[in-house]
């Protein structure tokens, strides 16, 4: 936010002190206005004065050119550490006159309605010549926030009519005046970069009347290079001849400034005093040297300057910019970053340079297309090499688990839940048996089912042990019931665990395995139908527990499945298209078996899959059956003392495996039966072109929005709106590429505008 502070010290002097009244404007808001007094500081006074002496005896004795006639004193001979000395005592004794007790209050009330990123204009209204020439930037004040500039007015200002709107193509009339002993074409050298931006025109060292005559022509910024002096009165040395004062050219400079002047640059001389006889014709800016300023200062502030300001930046940020840089060469040039001062027209907004729009031309879209095309190929290297891969997934979990939760639980399952108080359960009814579920429970459960009229039964509990001679009735169910399955574990690559044998009285093919397919972090993302067990494995079921009890379910009800001619498992009249080893966000995976997508359904909490209930309760005839009937049923622990636990991406903490089964099943039920959708990706191609087209936006924005603030929501709002479209197909069961497009957009903006400005940095160098 642009603030303004207008300090009026009114009536006084440093021998009397002064009566401040403060003002704090802000746009759209009532103006806020403080009171309070600046104290007599005789010592400030003399200090200014020996500053101004010795400053000048140091210029005369180093060899530098100035573009000032330095005056005579009477000091002859100064040390650099005795100036320096000097002005650390000027600027501490300038804050102990800012942070007296009559001013404090308007300091502090100052620092409670500003915010150290809002750029704030400081204008310093007086008369006095003195207090005009202290180096305000030195206020602790600026050090807080740095987007603050000072200037200095006089109290008497008026706004001139401009009868001609401001060229959005800037008209600069540029004067470079005598030049014996310095050079001036540095400074035309810079001005010249600007053409694109600017109209220049150019006098070398004229006349006063082609000045003159310039002058009655319209301009936007008046500048000046070259010898000046400063002694009564301002004066310009227009050529070897010729001296110019303001007074000379008093109705050219009043017709310039009604017909659009707004800034007048002096890179020459301590212009205070040129710059008072300006203001008296009530010019809006003028930014001149508080002191003689030696030629490469000048230069180096001049180019500075321009880079800043021709950049889109505001008149006050680019004159700080610039002054601050200066203090680089100060062990050559000392105090070259006191110099440059504005004197500002209070009645008058600051001059912005407006930036011509860029117009969409070959040079222009081959740069575009050139770079965002290498920043693409770039990404999706990184990509390709698996760089990107935890960052997609990432997102990828971000965007499941952030999906509304407006889907119920599935009734065409059941789940038998075995927690902590089962597993006591049994040892209390002395139900003596290895594992979790004893084979008397077993076969209670099993009988106390039939009244459920299960349509199958999935035991998600590993038996790689005979039924107990005790349980004959068990051992001939397991064996000839055919809605029953069982699992086992194969000796994965997945996992590299160790393979778990299928229960001995299970024909094979109701055998089944349970392995799932984590990714690096742990997290089961894909859904894993079939594999090729190794030969060595105990377990050597080809299909997954969840495809055969969800194969079984459908095929009761007359919905079968078969492989296409492209070699994918279609199921009914759906088909379950296989993941491969370069499949979106995955990439240089192993895809060997067939693997899916795994669509989790979208509930809170994930829990609630499905309807639980304990075996505990069915073994004690706690549960109706009548509103279970012809269910899917899926036995499992919940145990916390068993490993079976996972990360998933919609749950914030662990789950049981026996929820993920349920997930993984509904997940092919919900697909054949409701055409509840699979998650699909793009093609290679077609990604590629949607991350070089968010590559070349990236490109685009930075080239045509010009503005700081402007570019930075017009990149953020982008951003926004990738996550926005990727999220949306998300919900719509679609997984494009985010990060990758993300990342190529952020490149390709952050590779234009470091050109741009190194573009723009060689134009003015």
């Amino acid at each position: 936010m642009q603030k303004l502070v207008v300090l009026s010290l009114g009536e006084g002097n440093l021998g009397s002190g002064f009566l401040v009244t403060a003002k704090l404007s802000k746009p759209g808001e009532h103006p806020i206005q403080l009171r309070g007094a600046l104290p007599a500081f005789r010592e400030l006074l003399e200090l200014e004065r020996n500053w101004q002496l010795l400053y000048s005896a140091l210029y005369r004795r180093v060899d530098f050119a100035p573009r000032l006639e330095v005056e005579d004193t009477d000091v002859t001979n100064v040390s650099e550490v005795e100036f320096y000395d000097l002005c650390q005592t000027l600027s501490d004794y300038i804050n102990t006159w800012l942070n007296s007790d009559a001013f404090r209050k308007i300091d502090k009330s100052l620092r409670t309605h500003l915010n150290i990123h809002d750029e704030i204009r400081i204008i310093i209204e007086t008369n006095d010549v003195i207090v005009k020439r202290l180096p305000w930037h030195l206020w602790e004040l600026l050090e807080d926030y740095p987007k603050a500039e000072i200037a200095i007015a006089s109290p008497e200002y008026q706004k001139k009519s401009v009868t001609q709107p401001l060229n959005r193509k800037l008209k600069i009339l540029a004067i470079l005046g005598n030049s014996q002993g310095i050079d001036i074409n540095k400074d035309k050298e810079f001005l010249e970069k600007l053409s694109p931006q600017a109209t220049i025109k150019f006098l070398i060292e004229p006349s006063i009347e082609s000045l003159n005559n310039l002058l009655w022509k319209n301009c936007d910024i008046l500048f000046f290079a070259g010898h000046s002096s400063s002694r009564d009165r301002g004066e310009i040395q227009l050529n070897q001849t010729d001296v110019l004062t303001v007074d000379k050219l008093k109705y050219a400079l009043n017709k310039a400034i009604s017909g659009g002047l707004k800034l007048a640059i002096f890179n020459s001389c301590d212009g205070l005093k040129l710059a008072q006889d300006l203001a008296n014709l009530h010019i809006p800016q003028v930014i001149v040297m508080r002191a003689p300023i030696a030629d490469t200062a000048a230069q180096e502030f001049l180019k500075y300057f321009l880079e800043a300001f021709s950049s889109g930046q505001s008149l006050y940020v680019a004159v700080r910019h610039a002054r601050e840089r200066l203090q680089g060469i100060e062990g050559e040039y000392p105090c070259a970053s006191w110099l440059p001062v504005i004197c500002q027209n209070p009645a008058e907004e600051p001059l912005l340079w407006k930036l011509p729009p860029r117009k969409l031309t070959w040079g222009n879209l081959s740069k575009i297309l050139v770079t965002s095309t290498l920043i693409t190929i770039l990404v999706l290297g990184a990509r390709y090499f698996g760089y990107l891969q935890p960052f997609e997934l990432k997102a990828y979990d971000r965007f499941m688990s952030q999906r509304p939760a407006i889907e119920r639980s599935d009734e065409r399952l059941l789940l038998v839940t075995i927690d902590e108080s089962d597993i006591r359960y049994q040892n209390r009814r002395q139900m003596k048996g290895r594992g979790s579920l004893s084979d008397q429970a077993l076969a209670d459960l099993l009988q106390k089912l039939e009244a459920y009229k299960p349509q199958v039964i999935g035991i998600d509990v590993y038996r790689d042990f005979p039924v107990e001679p005790n349980y004959p009735d068990l051992a001939n169910r397991l064996r000839s019931d055919d809605r029953i399955f069982t699992i086992c574990k194969v000796n994965a690559k997945f996992d590299g665990e160790e393979g778990i044998h299928a229960p001995s009285e299970v024909p094979k093919e109701r055998s089944s395995f349970s392995d799932f397919v984590e990714d690096k972090d742990e997290v089961p993302r894909r859904h894993l139908l079939q594999l090729q067990p190794d030969v060595k494995s105990p377990c050597t079921s080809e299909y997954a527990f969840s495809l055969q009890v969800a194969s079984y379910y459908l095929e009761s009800k007359g919905i079968y499945s078969n492989i296409t001619s492209d070699g994918y498992l279609k199921i009914g009249d759906v088909v379950f298209k296989s993941l491969k080893e370069h499949s979106s966000g995955y990439q240089k995976i192993d895809a060997s078996g067939y693997q899916l997508l795994l669509n989790y359904r979208s509930l809170y909490p994930t829990e609630k899959i499905a309807t639980s209930v304990s075996l505990r309760d069915i073994l004690n005839g706690q549960i109706q059956p009548d509103s279970l009937k012809n269910r899917l049923i899926i036995i499992g622990v919940t145990a916390g003392s068993t490993a079976d636990y996972w990360k998933i991406p919609i749950s914030k903490k662990r789950i049981p495996g026996i929820f993920v089964q349920a997930h993984m099943v509904s997940h092919i039920l919900s697909a054949v039966e409701n055409r509840r959708p699979l998650l699909w990706w793009w093609s290679g191609w077609v990604e590629t072109i949607w991350i070089w087209g968010w590559s070349i936006i990236g490109a685009i924005i930075v080239t045509y929005i010009q503005k700081p603030l402007h570019l930075g929501i017009g990149v953020a709002t982008t951003l926004v709106a990738l996550l926005g479209i990727c999220f949306s197909i998300f919900i719509q069961a679609g997984w494009i590429p985010f990060i990758p497009c993300a990342l190529a957009f952020v490149l390709t903006a952050t590779f234009t505008i470091i050109w741009m400005r190194k573009f723009v940095a060689s134009k003015c160098s």
